[in-house]
């Protein structure tokens, strides 16, 4: 087939291509339909792990945000080898305005197909630097714990002094905490590393003490127009793993400690070269005030923060989203509430149900659909919100030893000056679980 020429492009239907898997493309549902009300075609990519009668059960309920989506492509992995020859079917049937990779797998062919096509986007490199925690780590050694990489050949026999311990080993291109675990000794060490793939990087570093947030940047032409932080708690002073239990959108800090964080994700954002995209960094704060990059992303943030953000600010992150990804000067409002994601403990057994008393609970991982939350006027006082339920009935609830062992959270917000703690505790005390003992 000929090539198509700059005439015969500007013919064709204009669309916009995202990238993601079910799971993402559910909780972001809102991009694919504001995409349609921009009168532009919404295509999507997504890998072997969505469910395609799941997606396709989706896409015929009319009342669900996926209808719109015209063409699927599913592709066997998010690898830029796979995603740029099967997407060009797409490319010559559609003018595609916009690329935006939804969830983690696709940021790099994402990243690569928009530059491809002269587009807004993250970059190429940033793209790829962002998907690895060893370039980052390269590229912003300022900011980095103390840190080595270990060679596959050497995991047997890597070693560290008595007085490097703890450390922490991390997988390089793993995301929600998978794979990252601290430890305190030789023995701890070893069994650490044998766990990852013959084809995986990992890394050894030091344990940073200190506070955990996350940054979260909206960049346009390289320039960042608008930062939030969040703040975090995980469970590991219960055990060796960083399991993220909560985010608090803005982060209840100091102006002093806000600011310190936000220029130290500029620099960070500028030395890994993004261009236009949202961006999700995690850093430690340290009690002598140094900030430390855990990893960053240029992906949406994971879990309901985009939610929370919306709550917090009173607008919804998506409209921004289709503006970075398609040239458009844009701009986004400071919070003005406290909004807050909490994952609730849960009794170990086989999961039946999850109820709350006066809050609507939703599964959306069973029905593939997540809630709108709508944001409340500044001054209303602080409730709940909604209950998440991220497993299915008949999952067997246990230690939380990463993200995907989470079962259940709650949603709450509140005027910047009431006690989130407070709320939190009200509405964690509404949850009921229902397990069958195993």
């Amino acid at each position: 087939m000929a090539a198509i020429v700059p005439s015969e492009a500007s013919a064709l239907p204009q669309a916009f291509l995202f990238m993601g898997d079910l799971v993402v493309l559910a909780r972001q549902g809102r991009l694919v339909e504001e995409a349609a009300r921009r009168g532009l075609v919404p295509l999507a990519v997504v890998s072997e792990g969505t469910d395609m009668a799941r997606l396709e059960a989706a896409r015929e309920d009319a009342d669900h945000p996926l209808s719109a989506l015209v063409e699927v492509v599913q592709v066997k992995d998010a690898g830029i080898v796979s995603v740029l020859p099967a997407v060009q079917p797409l490319l010559r049937r559609y003018s595609v305005r916009g690329v935006i990779s939804v969830g983690e797998v696709f940021v790099e062919p994402a990243g690569v197909l928009a530059d491809c096509l002269g587009l807004p986007g993250a970059g190429s490199a940033a793209s790829v630097i962002c998907r690895n925690k060893l370039l980052q780590r390269t590229a912003v050694p300022e900011y980095a714990p103390r840190w080595q990489v270990v060679p596959t050949d050497e995991r047997a026999s890597f070693a560290l002094s008595a007085d490097a311990f703890p450390a922490v080993v991390k997988p390089a291109g793993r995301f929600y905490s998978s794979g990252v675990r601290e430890v305190h000794n030789q023995a701890e060490l070893a069994d650490a590393l044998g766990q990852f793939g013959v084809d995986e990087i990992s890394l050894v570093e030091s344990r940073v003490v200190g506070r955990e947030f996350s940054v979260e940047a909206l960049v346009q032409d390289g320039g960042v127009l608008w930062s939030g932080v969040t703040g975090k708690e995980t469970n590991e002073h219960e055990g060796p793993y960083f399991t993220e239990l909560s985010h608090t959108s803005p982060a209840s800090i100091s102006e002093d400690e806000r600011v310190a964080l936000t220029a130290a994700n500029r620099q960070v954002l500028r030395r890994v070269g993004v261009r236009d995209a949202i961006t999700h960094a995690e850093y430690r704060l340290t009690p002598d005030g140094d900030v430390v990059l855990m990893e960053v992303a240029v992906r949406l943030p994971g879990d309901a923060i985009t939610f929370l953000w919306e709550l917090a600010t009173g607008e919804p992150v998506e409209n921004v989203m289709l503006d970075l990804a398609l040239g458009i000067p844009t701009s986004y409002p400071v919070p003005r509430r406290r909004a807050r994601q909490h994952f609730l403990d849960h009794p170990h057994g086989r999961l039946r149900d999850v109820s709350a008393d006066g809050v609507p609970v939703d599964w959306p991982s069973r029905d593939d659909a997540w809630p709108f939350f709508v944001p409340a006027p500044a001054a209303d006082a602080g409730s709940a919100r909604g209950v998440l339920v991220g497993r299915l009935p008949g999952d067997v609830l246990g230690p939380q030893l990463d993200s995907g062992h989470r079962s259940a959270s709650v949603i709450v917000d509140a005027p910047l000056d009431e006690d989130i703690d407070l709320v939190t505790k009200r509405a964690v005390a509404l949850v009921s679980f229902d397990v069958e003992p195993v």
